[in-house]
């Protein structure tokens, strides 16, 4: 099959799914429309990092806005920046991944250890760490489009049999040696911004340029929104599923060195919850966990609002557990707001 062929066929599916002939911007049922695309929640997030970012200097008493707090928030949103980008790409299948955050954990310390055991150079560490991610992912992904499986239920064993192996390697933290040049990445600034911000950002852009211009990336919406359809078409669905299984076990173990970098002393414990917040992020970027429905800026604007929430409640010295209500409000509020856009629609 040729790839303009591969173009109709998902031309074709997207009319199947709704999606009428696009026009530049537009205003339907209460909806803001660009391109054809549903900008609503995008522009509603928007505007809401917005009033975050005015309200955050009084809340904060004025640290908010100072270098070093700013430089922790883009530090501390790249990992579940990350994680939510990879997550993306596997609501979109149809699927979840509930290991992400074990993964983080296990590339973390896989790579310290590499360091710290064997010597070898922070370059190859860093691959290591970032190889044992897509290992997970392809198995994840195998179970799942191959076998069958649900996705639910693979993620949840993946997840602790990865967190129960992090620990069989190292039951106590890792700290890589200074003078092997490990933490230097995640120390690094390119100007005002941490390099690992710099790397997420480059993620997300890559990340938009293949789920938008490639087949292989176009297929993976479709899958989501009507597996039977794509299948019939002649489309590989396994392929897809496998493939957004890979990208959010190459995201998980880029993560974890980035982590990993940034810390220098790892913890087998690291990445407990991460998967909920990656999960957050998506569905507060207008994601449907029934897949089919997501975009790359949409989960940009959920990681900025989770940051900046998350910075804002640690500055006010709001209790951890305070923190995960407020954020699990927000996650059904957004959720409300989405099914009742849709109705309009």
């Amino acid at each position: 099959m040729t790839s303009t062929r591969t173009e109709e066929i998902l031309d074709q599916t997207a009319i199947q799914l709704g999606e009428t002939e696009p026009r530049l911007v537009a205003f339907r049922h209460g909806r803001l429309e660009v391109a054809g695309r549903d900008m609503t929640m995008v522009v509603i997030l928007g505007l809401v990092v917005i009033a975050l970012a005015i309200v955050a200097d009084p809340l904060s008493n004025g640290v908010f806005y100072t270098a070093k707090n700013l430089t922790n928030v883009m530090r501390q949103m790249t990992s579940v920046g990350l994680l939510s980008l990879g997550m993306l790409f596997v609501i979109l299948a149809g699927g979840i991944d509930l290991s992400v955050g074990s993964v983080v954990a296990f590339s973390a310390i896989f790579a310290a250890g590499c360091s710290r055991d064997y010597g070898l150079s922070v370059p190859v560490c860093f691959l290591l760490g970032i190889a044992s991610g897509v290992v997970w992912g392809i198995i994840s992904g195998t179970l799942v489009a191959r076998f069958k499986l649900a996705p639910f239920v693979v993620t949840l064993a993946s997840m602790t049999t990865i967190r129960g192996l992090t620990y069989v390697y190292s039951e106590v933290p890792i700290a890589a040696p200074k003078e092997s040049g490990f933490t230097d990445l995640g120390s690094t600034l390119v100007g005002p911004f941490p390099a690992s911000t710099l790397i997420m950002v480059a993620f997300f852009c890559l990340g938009a340029i293949f789920l938008n211009l490639t087949p292989l990336g176009r297929s993976t919406i479709a899958i989501g929104g009507n597996r039977e359809t794509v299948r019939l078409a002649g489309i590989s669905v396994a392929t897809g599923i496998t493939t957004a299984y890979i990208i959010s076990g190459f995201c998980a173990g880029t993560a974890g060195v980035l982590v990993a970098s940034r810390l220098g002393n790892v913890q087998p414990s690291l990445g407990a919850a991460y998967e909920l917040d990656a999960i957050a992020a998506c569905v507060i970027g207008g994601a449907n966990l029934a897949g089919g429905k997501g975009t790359i800026q949409g989960t940009v604007m959920g990681v900025l609002v989770l940051a900046v929430m998350n910075n804002l409640l640690s500055l006010r010295n709001v209790e951890t557990y305070w923190q995960s209500v407020l954020k699990g409000l927000i996650i059904i509020v957004v959720i409300l707001l989405h099914a009742r856009t849709q109705k309009r629609g």
